[in-house]
């Protein structure tokens, strides 16, 4: 018997999101970590060096499509937990934001066990198949983001 696979549609890609999105949370939690504060920590850790502040804000603004004041708290609340520090300044006069060994910990933790649950999440898909999801949701996520800029206007 063969089973038909949906259409590519916002509906599959939402129950998506949200089916990984609450994998994530379930790890989350057991740290201590809320998703914006682990995108953010994610955000600085990959960095190959420090981020300006504000630098850091756009980013992940552009990523979660949240405000700056919403994002501004995030990273104060991970400075209040020695995740990450912000001092010296990031040539524009802003402070630069930077990881501590106790923030590098805990992410590099958060991505060994989610990356368990990664690759059983994906294992049996063949690689066409992922190539060809990540061409067409990288296309949905431009138009989006180019609808969306369209309506701030």
């Amino acid at each position: 018997m063969t089973i038909t696979a949906p259409r590519l549609d916002p509906r599959v890609i939402g129950l998506a999101h949200y089916a990984g999105r609450a994998v994530l949370e379930s790890v989350l939690i057991r740290h201590g970590l809320d998703f914006q504060q682990q995108i953010t920590l994610r955000l600085v850790a990959v960095a190959d060096g420090p981020l300006g502040r504000e630098q850091l804000v756009g980013e992940v603004v552009s990523a979660l499509k949240v405000d700056e004041a919403t994002v501004r708290d995030v990273v104060d609340r991970l400075i209040a937990a020695k995740l990450v520090e912000a001092d010296g300044f990031d040539g524009v006069g802003g402070p630069e934001v930077r990881i501590t060994d106790a923030g590098r910990e805990l992410f590099e933790r958060v991505s060994r066990e989610t990356g368990a649950y990664t690759a059983r999440i994906y294992a049996g898909i063949p690689g066409q198949d992922l190539e060809t999801a990540g061409r067409a949701l990288t296309l949905i996520t431009e138009r989006a983001n180019a609808a969306l800029a369209a309506v701030a206007e």
